[in-house]
């Protein structure tokens, strides 16, 4: 399932007090995200990941429909990119904490190192 504004508006809204305040806070991260970028700045959330303006070069593209090539203008878009955190999850190298709890910090006592590390005496030696 796809989860557009509305659903994140409605999940939020528990924590926030309401559509209204959730509405209001939803819109205010993303205008802030988008007006860094756009003025050139990288937004970066420890954890999350990082948004930022990347120049395109200009190349040889291909339109589809006719097979015919097109030259591509150099131009800016925007990326993101995940940071660790957030690729560990998707690739469940970490377990994804219960509802209610933060994604961004491990319970205490929680391994939060690669899944296949090993440590402890029958470890092998680091070189």
């Amino acid at each position: 399932m796809a989860i557009n504004k509305q659903h994140l508006v409605a999940r939020l809204a528990p924590q926030l007090g309401g559509q209204r305040a959730a509405t209001r806070a939803l819109e205010a991260v993303l205008d802030t995200i988008v007006r860094a970028v756009v003025a050139g700045d990288a937004v970066t959330i420890t954890g999350f990941g990082r948004f930022e303006a990347a120049d395109r070069a200009a190349r040889t593209g291909r339109n589809p429909q006719t097979g015919e090539f097109v030259q591509v203008p150099a131009h800016r878009a925007p990326a993101f990119r995940p940071g660790e955190r957030f690729k560990d999850l998707v690739a469940e190298r970490r377990a994804l904490p219960g509802e209610g709890n933060s994604i961004r910090k491990d319970p205490k006592g929680t391994y939060t190192g690669p899944a296949n590390a090993q440590s402890g005496p029958d470890a092998p030696a680091a070189a």
